[in-house]
């Protein structure tokens, strides 16, 4: 059925469960794993007034820092589960584009994501990553909640 899957986290409590989630499908199906974390653009989450403060050399340390230990956690619950995972950081991307071209590149037929679940206003300026993910992409999503 589903021969790669990407699991898509930002080491959140609710992308634990699908990660979980998804480590057990990919187990259960037999399936190549590889899990993913984006990091966004230094431009986009540092207003003018924070680029003095922190430098985008500092950001891309620390970014690239918490990259790391998020797929290290995720690679860890990965073979706690039984499965052998790849790991990818995509740097200065926002999260949606980064894993639909990571989905395409690799050779996912299946992405495995949480939905963060916003509504109201912070809907309406954040949005959904796993609602463009859906919309932008031509590969199957699973959206955990």
């Amino acid at each position: 059925m589903y021969k790669h899957l990407l699991i898509a986290t930002d080491g959140s409590e609710l992308a634990q469960r699908a990660l979980l989630q998804g480590c057990e499908l990919a187990k259960a199906l037999g399936s190549k794993l590889t899990i993913i974390t984006v990091t966004e653009p230094w431009r986009m989450t540092a207003p003018a007034e924070v680029a003095v403060v922190y430098p985008i050399e500092e950001y891309e340390i620390a970014a690239a820092e918490n990259a790391k230990q998020i797929l290290a956690d995720a690679s860890h619950i990965a073979t706690i589960a039984g499965v052998s995972p790849d790991t990818i950081h995509v740097k200065d991307e926002f999260p949606a584009e980064g894993i639909v071209q990571t989905a395409q590149a690799q050779g996912c037929d299946l992405i495995v994501m949480a939905s963060h679940g916003y509504r109201g206003l912070m809907e309406l300026v954040l949005g959904s990553q796993a609602q463009r993910v859906v919309t932008m992409g031509h590969t199957s999503v699973l959206i955990c909640r």
